[in-house]
């Protein structure tokens, strides 16, 4: 298995069933994560943290 096995296996999913609206939250989730993630070592960390 891959690492990208997970994301194939829901891009499959999401087309056969058409599940369409679970692509942004997908993205959103992502996105969020992604900043998350990045702000850490940043200065900005404590004004990230208090609007979430």
């Amino acid at each position: 298995m891959g690492k990208l096995s997970i994301f194939r296996d829901l891009w499959r999913f999401m087309r056969v069933r058409k599940k369409w609206w679970l692509l942004p939250l997908i993205l959103l989730i992502t996105l969020l994560g992604l900043i998350l993630i990045f702000a850490q070592g940043s200065p900005l960390a404590p004004f990230i943290y208090t609007v979430f």
